[in-house]
């Protein structure tokens, strides 16, 4: 992965040289540092801290002055051309040596590229900053004496000592007093060294067990459904507050995903998830909200991203659509399976260090993690949105019964987890004025349910024209789907109704008792011999007869509206039993009463999807 920030090396103006030559300024330059690199050092002084040494030369005086505790002062305006400060400002600029300039109350006043390329700083973490507010905070007591008694001193970096990003350990650094014009002005900081390699290894290995402590517990709380909104929400509660003050994801939808990585700068997005500690909260108003799309902006960070597919590291610009308050921008690319799927932006405030690249590596780990928990929550709503319009389109309205029977169906997928099942059911007319009624309900769920539900009304139909009774249909329909190995279980429920002979005649196949509401009496479940689910091959099914009296209704349904999770099913049938259910009107009417009275508010939050079909005979 690549990355792009903000942080710009310094740059000044070609500057024209003056009465000192670049060699000669160059080569004062070079003297200078040499006087401050390559001395000799000294032992440790009475009530240094350990990790400091003093060096001191023993040969006179290396700045304009000396003081009277024999240490050294450095007059770089002096020596190195102070009527071309523009030369000297590129000289140190081009210098391989680590360089910086703190003034006299300590505040952070120059550093060359060099310097944040050693130490890994950025110009915003130091510039006007004060010294104790910095990853140099452990070294401010050092910085005090050397501005005491002039003499220089060496810090040994371990880490992170103070509130900005950690300096790398192992480095060592030397302070020396700055005088200009016969007053103290300051301490100059030179990096004398790379990083100890056993210390740089240690950091490393911390990295690593950083990186897999991070993916670990985002395993476990990212993608914890097959959700999209869950699995966005649950990514910008995972980054906030931990890993950054806001946190937003945008993902592509999935109409207008690209055919390959780099989707384009102008690509609508959908907002998906937003996140942000506290003292964010009331700039958020000022954003799009989770629901609504947005397009960021030409040469944004997020439009970056998007367009090249990498991460981007940058201070927040005009075009930029962050909070104020935001200091600092993190854009990482969601991409699973070589294809984006959307934008993980975070944000730090002035509170919180910035991010640095060692952090944009890490997140990028995170995000590729979490972009694929998003595409397979994408795959699997994508797999069930594709059976839910087929079982739509396959459970059709019952065909055209008898006139001499109504008939009313409804079925309500599950809205818990956007579960399809294979719930179907399905009208005959047969001759003689007899309608032949099937619920049935397809062991599983997905588009196999779904496809299997298919099959087994095609077979219904076709055997049900034989004019079988209805536990020879059962009969019939075990044998056929038994002989294909790949084809599901099922319960089946057979009513055939004849009201010219005022009968119901009804054979199980697994399937739960239907439901008689008759006028003036309690709901009555039938009593029904049971065989085994159709697809085992096992047979044995029988049949009952009914009497059907003019003003009852037939409720035939799946197990989706009465079960529910840890209760028992003689509980959950006692509980539809007991309803008081209208006997007169339109039977739609009865439906919603049956649902509104057994499938929990709102009706999209059934835990497992319903299938209901009722019949009544109509008056001669």
């Amino acid at each position: 992965m690549h990355f792009r920030h903000g942080n710009r090396a310094e740059g000044s103006p070609p500057a024209t040289p003056g009465s000192r030559s670049l060699a000669a300024t160059a080569a004062a330059l070079a003297a200078r540092l040499g006087a401050i690199t390559g001395g000799d050092h000294g032992g440790d002084h009475g009530g240094e801290r350990r990790g400091e040494r003093s060096s001191e030369r023993n040969g006179g005086r290396t700045g304009d002055r000396g003081d009277s505790a024999g240490g050294h002062d450095s007059g770089l305006g002096d020596d190195l051309g102070g009527d071309d400060p523009a030369l000297l400002r590129a000289v140190l600029a081009a210098a391989p040596v680590g360089v910086a300039v703190l003034d006299e109350g300590l505040r952070w006043q120059y550093l060359n590229p060099a310097f944040t390329t050693a130490t890994g700083l950025r110009r915003a973490d130091l510039l006007g900053r004060a010294a104790e507010a910095t990853a140099f905070a452990g070294a401010v007591a050092t910085l005090r004496r050397v501005l005491a008694d002039g003499r220089d001193r060496e810090h040994a970096t371990g880490g992170q000592d103070g509130a900005g990003h950690p300096v790398p350990p192992g480095l060592r650094v030397r302070y020396r007093r700055l005088r200009h014009a016969g007053r103290t002005t300051g301490v100059i900081v030179v990096v004398l060294d790379d990083p100890d390699p056993v210390r740089e290894r240690l950091r490393e290995l911390e990295q690593a067990r950083a990186r897999l402590a991070l993916l670990d517990a985002a395993a476990e709380r990212i993608g914890t459904t097959l959700d999209i909104g869950t699995t966005c929400t649950e990514l910008a509660a995972f980054a906030v507050p931990g890993l950054a003050d806001l946190a937003v994801v945008d993902v592509l939808p999935p109409e207008a995903e690209p055919a390959r990585s780099g989707g384009g700068a102008s690509q609508r997005l959908h907002r998906a998830a937003v996140r942000s500690v506290p003292s964010l909260t009331a700039a958020l108003d000022d954003l799009a909200r989770p629901g609504e799309s947005i397009r960021h902006r030409e040469g944004s960070a997020a439009a970056r991203s998007l367009a090249g597919g990498i991460a981007v590291l940058a201070e927040p610009g005009p075009e930029d659509s962050c909070p104020a308050g935001t200091t600092s921008l993190l854009v990482l690319p969601l991409a699973a399976r070589g294809r984006p799927v959307g934008l993980l932006t975070l944000g730090r405030s002035a509170a919180t260090p910035p991010f640095t690249a060692d952090e944009a590596a890490l997140l990028g780990d995170l995000a590729s993690r979490a972009a694929t928990g998003i595409d397979n929550a994408r795959r699997y709503s994508r797999s069930q949105g594709i059976a839910l319009e087929l079982q739509r389109a396959l459970l059709s309205e019952p065909s055209n019964p008898h006139q001499n029977l109504a008939l009313a169906s409804r079925y309500l997928p599950s809205g818990t987890s956007s579960v399809v099942g294979g719930d179907w059911y399905e009208t005959v007319r047969l001759p003689f004025g007899r309608t032949l009624l099937a619920m049935g309900d397809v062991m599983g769920h997905g588009v196999e349910a779904a496809v299997d539900m298919s099959h087994y009304r095609s077979a219904l139909r076709d055997i049900a024209g034989m004019d079988l009774p209805p536990h020879r249909i059962l009969r019939q329909l075990d044998t056929v789907i038994s002989a294909d190995d790949s084809a599901r279980p099922a319960t089946c429920l057979l009513a055939l109704a004849d009201p010219g002979r005022g009968r119901w005649t009804l054979s199980s196949a697994g399937h739960l008792p239907p439901a008689l509401i008759t006028p003036d009496r309690p709901t009555e479940l039938l009593r029904i011999p049971t065989g085994p689910p159709l697809g085992t091959g096992l047979g044995g099914y029988e049949q009952t007869a009914h009497p059907l009296d003019p003003g009852q209704t037939l409720l035939l349904y799946t197990d989706g509206l009465v079960e529910r999770r840890g209760e028992d099913i003689d509980a959950s049938l006692d509980r539809l039993a007991a309803l008081c259910l209208p006997t007169t009107g339109d039977l739609d009417d009865l439906l919603d009463a049956v649902l509104h009275a057994l499938v929990p508010p709102p009706s999209s939050a059934a835990e497992d999807d319903i299938a209901l079909l009722a019949a009544r005979a109509r008056p001669r």
